[in-house]
């Protein structure tokens, strides 16, 4: 099968779901890091990395805490996630192929806080953005603002290649991350998982992502891209 083919049909399939970004990563670069039993690690060439946009009204209920329709949203879209990337791992196994979809929200190693596979890595070398400081994965478009699962397979595929970006002169997550565990020096994994705690006995909900730094992180606007006047000049 054709490559080029294969992969505008599987985008198809995952646009009609409503998801907003779609890339396919070589992960022979990565495959030393997923917690896979050896005899899949190696089967697989390709990862389908899968964006969906959380809504900004949504977000607009988070303060400086997760909050319960935050936390139903996360839910719904992981299922989401999930339902779209079987469908492709159908789609892929109907045409001779192998595919394993990885759940969109899932931990394997509770001490390091580690999926089956890191669908933000996937996303990075799929092209859908850089990691950001509050270590997410900023896309130009919609920021902090989405939600990854990942496809692996071998069905040959073209692939995407990762993007260039920083998050400039934006300090917005570092002024307003509650557990404080955004630094000019880095990101420290443990306050934020400290937090998260706190707020799951807190707020009565699963632990997640609390949600701040999403927020303040929605793309273009966030980034700084300037504004143009009537004429298209820009302003500012």
């Amino acid at each position: 099968m054709d490559p080029h083919v294969n992969y505008e049909e599987l985008k198809t399939i995952a646009l009609k779901e409503s998801v907003v970004l779609f890339g396919v990563a070589d992960v022979a670069p990565v495959r030393g890091t997923f917690i896979l039993p050896e005899g899949l690690v190696q089967r697989f060439s390709f990862g389908i990395s899968l964006g969906f946009r959380l809504a900004r009204t949504i977000l607009e209920t988070v303060v400086d805490a997760p909050s319960q329709m935050y936390y139903f949203h996360y839910q719904r879209i992981n299922m989401l996630l999930d339902q779209t990337a079987l469908k492709l791992t159908s789609f892929i196994q109907e045409n001779g192929y192998d595919a394993l979809p990885v759940p969109a929200s899932q931990i394997i190693d509770w001490d390091k806080q580690l999926g089956a596979v890191s669908h933000r890595e996937i996303a990075r070398l799929a092209g859908h953005g850089w990691y950001g400081r509050n270590n997410l994965m900023v896309n130009e478009r919609y920021g902090s603002q989405v939600r990854y699962v990942t496809v692996l397979t071998d069905m040959p595929l073209i692939t995407d290649s990762p993007v260039k970006g920083d998050c400039g002169a934006c300090r917005a997550c570092v002024t307003l991350c509650p557990a404080h565990a955004i630094k000019e020096s880095g990101f420290d994994r443990d306050a934020c998982h400290l937090k998260l705690k706190e707020f799951t006995k807190i707020q009565r909900i699963g632990q997640m992502i609390c949600g701040v730094c999403l927020k303040c992180c929605p793309g273009n606007k966030q980034l700084g891209n300037r504004r143009k006047d009537k004429d298209g000049n820009e302003a500012g």
